[in-house]
């Protein structure tokens, strides 16, 4: 039996669960990841400054991954440690010009994927699919807080 025989015997439910895990796996092959050079550079361009331990917060990633991308982009000339306005105890990650200019350009390149990723769909209808995403995400995070799983806090607008 192929795959595509397999899904036509599934269930509505199992048809759900078949293509989110595919959107998932799309956008996961897709997107510069978690913590990527690339993702980097455009929460710092977002942020302007930001700790380390508030960049691996807002990442999801554990603080030596962190480290070793910082410490990458640092060395290219991306970016640098300038002592925190806020606490003299830490430093902020900070853009250079160069490093605006990658972070600028990946996040031209990002709007330009999410504009493609959905081109298929008008907006009446990515109104649409947004509301359910947002109904299912809220009662998911009721479903499973914690652990494997767990989602992130989901605000829906509404």
């Amino acid at each position: 039996m192929n795959e595509r025989q397999r899904y036509e015997k599934l269930d509505l439910n199992n048809k759900l669960i078949w293509n989110l895990r595919d959107t998932g796996r799309t956008m996961r092959r897709t997107s510069e990841g978690r913590g990527s050079q690339k993702r980097v550079l455009i929460v710092l361009l977002e942020t302007g400054r930001i700790t380390q331990k508030a960049l691996t917060e807002r990442l999801g990633i554990q603080p030596g991954s962190a480290s070793e991308v910082i410490g990458k982009l640092e060395a290219a000339g991306m970016l640098y440690r300038a002592p925190s306005e806020d606490d003299r105890r830490t430093s902020d990650i900070v853009l250079t010009d160069e490093g605006r200019a990658a972070a600028e350009e990946a996040a031209a390149q990002r709007r330009a994927r999410h504009e493609d990723m959905f081109a298929c769909l008008d907006d009446r209808e990515k109104a649409a699919l947004l509301g359910l995403l947002e109904r299912l995400n809220d009662s998911w995070t009721a479903l499973y807080p914690e652990g494997e799983g767990a989602h992130l806090e989901h605000k829906s607008v509404k």
